[in-house]
Protein backbone atom coordinates (compact mmCIF):
# COMPACT_ATOMS: atom_id res chain seq x y z
CA UNK A 1 0.00 0.00 0.00
CA UNK A 2 1.63 3.18 -1.22
CA UNK A 3 0.88 6.40 -0.28
CA UNK A 4 1.92 10.05 -1.04
CA UNK A 5 3.19 12.60 0.37
CA UNK A 6 3.51 16.79 -0.02
CA UNK A 7 5.91 18.77 0.98
CA UNK A 8 4.74 22.56 2.34
CA UNK A 9 6.22 25.62 3.03
CA UNK A 10 5.39 28.57 4.52
CA UNK A 11 7.34 31.49 4.56
CA UNK A 12 8.17 33.51 8.13
CA UNK A 13 9.12 37.08 8.09
CA UNK A 14 11.78 37.50 10.92
CA UNK A 15 11.62 41.06 11.55
CA UNK A 16 15.99 42.35 12.42
CA UNK A 17 15.67 45.29 14.69
CA UNK A 18 18.80 45.42 16.62
CA UNK A 19 22.15 47.41 17.38
CA UNK A 20 23.20 46.41 13.97
CA UNK A 21 20.15 47.91 12.10
CA UNK A 22 20.47 50.84 14.55
CA UNK A 23 24.04 51.07 13.02
CA UNK A 24 23.05 50.68 9.53
CA UNK A 25 20.40 53.29 9.51
CA UNK A 26 22.04 55.78 11.68
CA UNK A 27 25.18 55.80 9.38
CA UNK A 28 23.48 55.98 6.59
CA UNK A 29 21.74 58.80 7.58
CA UNK A 30 25.39 61.00 9.05
CA UNK A 31 26.42 60.16 5.80
CA UNK A 32 23.59 61.63 3.81
CA UNK A 33 23.75 65.10 6.23
CA UNK A 34 27.60 65.08 5.55
CA UNK A 35 27.37 64.68 2.35
CA UNK A 36 24.09 67.41 1.91
CA UNK A 37 25.94 70.24 4.56
CA UNK A 38 29.41 69.70 3.39
CA UNK A 39 28.16 70.68 -0.30
CA UNK A 40 25.00 73.02 0.21
CA UNK A 41 27.35 74.87 2.69
CA UNK A 42 30.36 74.72 0.70
CA UNK A 43 31.88 78.78 0.24
CA UNK A 44 32.59 78.37 -3.45
CA UNK A 45 31.65 75.05 -5.77
CA UNK A 46 34.83 74.05 -7.97
CA UNK A 47 32.94 73.19 -11.87
CA UNK A 48 34.20 69.94 -13.99
CA UNK A 49 37.34 71.54 -14.66
CA UNK A 50 39.42 74.24 -12.43
CA UNK A 51 39.33 78.00 -13.71
CA UNK A 52 41.95 80.64 -13.37
CA UNK A 53 38.77 82.06 -10.89
CA UNK A 54 38.41 79.46 -8.44
CA UNK A 55 41.73 79.69 -6.55
CA UNK A 56 41.36 83.42 -5.23
CA UNK A 57 37.25 83.05 -4.91
CA UNK A 58 38.47 79.80 -2.50
CA UNK A 59 41.10 82.05 -0.45
CA UNK A 60 38.30 83.84 0.34
CA UNK A 61 36.87 81.24 3.08
CA UNK A 62 40.24 79.13 2.85
CA UNK A 63 39.06 77.42 6.10
CA UNK A 64 35.52 76.83 6.14
CA UNK A 65 35.89 75.69 2.27
CA UNK A 66 38.98 72.90 3.70
CA UNK A 67 36.39 71.73 6.55
CA UNK A 68 33.07 71.96 3.99
CA UNK A 69 35.06 69.73 1.78
CA UNK A 70 36.65 67.13 4.33
CA UNK A 71 33.13 66.95 5.52
CA UNK A 72 31.55 66.12 1.99
CA UNK A 73 34.31 63.83 1.47
CA UNK A 74 33.63 61.86 4.76
CA UNK A 75 29.98 62.01 4.02
CA UNK A 76 31.11 59.37 0.85
CA UNK A 77 33.11 57.22 3.79
CA UNK A 78 30.28 56.48 6.36
CA UNK A 79 27.70 56.16 3.53
CA UNK A 80 30.03 53.19 2.66
CA UNK A 81 30.03 51.58 6.26
CA UNK A 82 26.12 52.21 6.47
CA UNK A 83 25.93 50.24 2.64
CA UNK A 84 28.80 47.67 4.35
CA UNK A 85 26.62 47.32 7.97
CA UNK A 86 23.15 46.23 5.40
CA UNK A 87 25.55 44.06 3.62
CA UNK A 88 26.68 42.29 6.87
CA UNK A 89 22.66 42.20 8.02
CA UNK A 90 21.39 40.11 5.13
CA UNK A 91 25.11 38.03 4.18
CA UNK A 92 22.73 34.81 4.41
CA UNK A 93 20.84 32.74 2.18
CA UNK A 94 19.07 33.31 -0.71
CA UNK A 95 19.90 37.56 -0.30
CA UNK A 96 23.47 37.36 -0.58
CA UNK A 97 23.34 36.49 -4.16
CA UNK A 98 22.17 39.57 -4.83
CA UNK A 99 22.15 42.27 -1.98
CA UNK A 100 25.56 41.75 -1.01
CA UNK A 101 27.27 42.08 -4.86
CA UNK A 102 25.45 44.96 -5.15
CA UNK A 103 26.36 46.96 -1.91
CA UNK A 104 29.88 46.03 -2.57
CA UNK A 105 29.43 47.44 -5.98
CA UNK A 106 28.21 50.95 -4.76
CA UNK A 107 31.14 50.56 -2.02
CA UNK A 108 33.49 50.44 -5.15
CA UNK A 109 31.77 53.47 -6.53
CA UNK A 110 31.27 55.23 -3.29
CA UNK A 111 35.34 55.18 -2.39
CA UNK A 112 35.96 56.22 -6.47
CA UNK A 113 33.97 59.15 -5.95
CA UNK A 114 35.67 59.90 -2.70
CA UNK A 115 39.37 59.82 -3.97
CA UNK A 116 37.73 62.01 -7.40
CA UNK A 117 36.21 64.56 -4.77
CA UNK A 118 39.94 64.55 -2.66
CA UNK A 119 41.49 65.40 -5.76
CA UNK A 120 39.41 68.57 -5.86
CA UNK A 121 40.12 69.55 -2.77
CA UNK A 122 43.64 68.55 -2.65
CA UNK A 123 44.03 70.96 -5.49
CA UNK A 124 41.80 73.47 -4.48
CA UNK A 125 43.92 73.84 -1.33
CA UNK A 126 47.28 73.03 -2.99
CA UNK A 127 46.21 75.54 -5.77
CA UNK A 128 46.00 78.70 -4.04
CA UNK A 129 50.29 78.46 -2.97
CA UNK A 130 50.99 77.85 -6.69
CA UNK A 131 48.91 80.74 -7.80
CA UNK A 132 49.24 82.83 -5.46
CA UNK A 133 50.42 86.66 -6.81
CA UNK A 134 50.80 85.17 -10.56
CA UNK A 135 49.11 86.81 -13.47
CA UNK A 136 45.91 85.35 -15.10
CA UNK A 137 47.94 84.37 -18.01
CA UNK A 138 50.47 82.62 -15.50
CA UNK A 139 47.69 80.78 -13.61
CA UNK A 140 46.36 79.28 -16.94
CA UNK A 141 49.96 77.75 -17.68
CA UNK A 142 49.61 76.29 -14.39
CA UNK A 143 46.30 74.69 -15.32
CA UNK A 144 47.61 73.51 -18.23
CA UNK A 145 50.10 71.30 -16.94
CA UNK A 146 47.84 69.69 -14.68
CA UNK A 147 45.55 69.56 -17.15
CA UNK A 148 46.35 65.88 -17.90
CA UNK A 149 45.56 64.38 -14.02
CA UNK A 150 42.08 66.84 -14.05
CA UNK A 151 41.03 64.95 -17.26
CA UNK A 152 41.74 61.60 -15.49
CA UNK A 153 39.77 62.29 -12.61
CA UNK A 154 37.20 63.15 -14.35
CA UNK A 155 36.89 59.98 -15.76
CA UNK A 156 37.51 58.76 -12.69
CA UNK A 157 34.40 60.54 -11.13
CA UNK A 158 32.31 59.41 -14.19
CA UNK A 159 32.89 55.84 -13.30
CA UNK A 160 32.42 56.07 -9.97
CA UNK A 161 28.83 57.69 -10.47
CA UNK A 162 28.27 54.19 -13.01
CA UNK A 163 29.83 52.07 -10.59
CA UNK A 164 27.14 53.15 -7.75
CA UNK A 165 24.38 53.49 -10.24
CA UNK A 166 24.82 49.80 -11.45
CA UNK A 167 25.43 48.49 -7.67
CA UNK A 168 21.98 50.60 -6.84
CA UNK A 169 19.86 48.15 -9.48
CA UNK A 170 21.17 45.26 -8.16
CA UNK A 171 20.76 45.57 -4.26
CA UNK A 172 17.34 47.36 -5.19
CA UNK A 173 16.23 44.34 -6.75
CA UNK A 174 17.58 42.08 -4.05
CA UNK A 175 15.40 44.40 -1.64
CA UNK A 176 12.36 43.72 -3.55
CA UNK A 177 12.11 40.44 -4.50
CA UNK A 178 12.55 39.65 -0.79
CA UNK A 179 10.98 42.64 0.70
CA UNK A 180 13.75 43.78 2.50
CA UNK A 181 12.60 46.68 3.10
CA UNK A 182 9.26 48.56 1.95
CA UNK A 183 8.73 48.05 -1.63
CA UNK A 184 8.47 51.68 -2.55
CA UNK A 185 12.03 51.83 -1.13
CA UNK A 186 13.19 49.44 -3.09
CA UNK A 187 11.43 50.98 -6.55
CA UNK A 188 13.15 53.57 -5.71
CA UNK A 189 16.81 52.38 -5.81
CA UNK A 190 16.48 50.91 -9.15
CA UNK A 191 15.39 53.80 -10.44
CA UNK A 192 18.00 56.25 -8.86
CA UNK A 193 20.42 53.66 -10.12
CA UNK A 194 19.23 53.38 -14.03
CA UNK A 195 18.90 57.28 -13.89
CA UNK A 196 22.60 57.84 -12.69
CA UNK A 197 23.81 55.49 -15.40
CA UNK A 198 21.79 56.48 -18.26
CA UNK A 199 22.94 60.08 -17.37
CA UNK A 200 26.40 59.36 -17.38
CA UNK A 201 26.66 57.06 -20.12
CA UNK A 202 23.86 58.09 -23.00
CA UNK A 203 24.84 62.13 -22.14
CA UNK A 204 28.50 63.24 -23.45
CA UNK A 205 28.44 66.39 -21.17
CA UNK A 206 26.67 65.48 -17.92
CA UNK A 207 28.48 66.99 -15.43
CA UNK A 208 25.84 69.97 -14.81
CA UNK A 209 23.18 67.52 -15.58
CA UNK A 210 23.98 64.93 -13.48
CA UNK A 211 23.84 67.93 -10.16
CA UNK A 212 20.06 67.09 -9.33
CA UNK A 213 20.86 63.07 -8.73
CA UNK A 214 23.48 63.94 -5.84
CA UNK A 215 20.62 65.49 -4.37
CA UNK A 216 17.78 62.48 -4.93
CA UNK A 217 20.78 60.42 -3.77
CA UNK A 218 20.89 61.99 -0.36
CA UNK A 219 16.98 61.83 -0.17
CA UNK A 220 17.12 58.19 -0.67
CA UNK A 221 19.98 57.65 1.42
CA UNK A 222 17.77 59.62 4.18
CA UNK A 223 15.02 57.36 3.25
CA UNK A 224 16.73 54.47 3.75
CA UNK A 225 18.46 54.95 6.81
CA UNK A 226 15.48 56.37 8.42
CA UNK A 227 13.56 52.96 7.33
CA UNK A 228 15.61 50.41 8.69
CA UNK A 229 16.80 52.91 12.22
CA UNK A 230 13.05 52.73 12.46
CA UNK A 231 11.41 49.48 11.43
CA UNK A 232 14.62 47.23 10.98
CA UNK A 233 14.42 44.47 7.99
CA UNK A 234 12.49 42.10 7.03
CA UNK A 235 14.35 38.68 6.44
CA UNK A 236 11.56 35.92 5.33
CA UNK A 237 12.51 32.56 5.49
CA UNK A 238 10.62 29.72 3.90
CA UNK A 239 9.95 26.56 6.33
Amino acid sequence: MGGSFTNYSKTIIRMKKDFETKFTGLAMIVGALFLLIGWVLLPHHVGEHFVAEDFPAINENFWLWVWLYRMHIFGWVIMGAGMMGLASITFRKPYRSLITPGAGIIIVGTFVSALSTAFYYSYGAWGIGQTMDKTPEAIQTWLDGVLFTAHYITCLARFGKVFAGAGLVLMGAGLLKWKVVDSWLSIFTILLGLTAMGIVMLIPVNFEIYKPVFYVKVVWLLALGNSILIKGVNLPETE
